[in-house]
């Protein structure tokens, strides 16, 4: 069987956008990408379309939603997209078989919504590793060089299990151990060459939807 994936998209100047290599690694790993547009009131459809789903990367979370001022310095993610993707996260908590990966933007929904907190601006002493370039992570995962571009990350996260930590100590990778697959990660593995940490997060997701 070959796997459907839902891949959340950004909305920008009324347009529907994801970086390609997203659907291209999905591809890679045996899966069919389909590109999941923010439509609130459809994430029912979207789930019983897909077998499994990646929540992108994108823009900053905004924090009014959990009742805490969002940073001065965050570029807010748009209203429509913060909803659909809440919401559907919210649908698949209660689908523990569903795999489910988040990337960056993703994977601090997860953090958020497990009762995490979001250091909404990395100090100085670890902005530099993280903005944006290269640095190395290690954990349950791997040990390897991971491309990165964030400004943001999980100070706690709650219900969650940490599973890589980068080489300063910045969380780098979250998993839900009562569910089938559910792993966000910090970094970007779409642009990642390590295959483990890169295109291997693809392949388990997808090894994941088929069972």
């Amino acid at each position: 069987m070959t796997p459907i994936i839902g891949i959340t998209a950004n909305r920008f100047k009324g347009r529907f956008q994801v970086a390609q290599k997203y659907a291209a690694c999905v591809v890679k790993a045996g899966g069919l990408p389909i590109i999941l547009p923010s439509l609130s009131g459809q994430e029912g459809a979207v789930i019983e379309l897909c077998d499994g789903f990646i929540f992108t990367g994108g823009d900053d979370p905004v924090m009014e939603q959990w009742g805490i001022e969002t940073h001065q310095s965050a570029t807010p993610c748009d209203s429509e997209r913060q909803q659909f993707e809440i919401s559907l996260l919210e649908h698949l908590a209660n689908l523990p078989d569903t795999p489910v990966l988040g990337v960056c933007l993703g994977m601090q929904w997860m953090g958020i919504l497990a009762g995490g907190t979001l250091k909404q601006e990395l100090e100085p002493q670890y902005a530099a590793n993280h903005r944006s370039g290269n640095h190395r992570v290690f954990g349950d995962l791997g040990d390897a060089i991971v491309h990165t571009s964030h400004h943001q990350a999980m100070s706690e996260v709650g219900s969650l299990a940490v599973i890589a930590l980068a080489d300063d100590g910045i969380i780098e990778a979250v998993r839900d151990l009562d569910r089938h697959w559910y792993v966000g990660v910090q970094w970007h593995p779409e642009r990642t060459d390590d295959v483990s940490l890169g295109q291997g997060m693809f392949d388990q997701l997808c090894v994941a939807a088929t069972r």
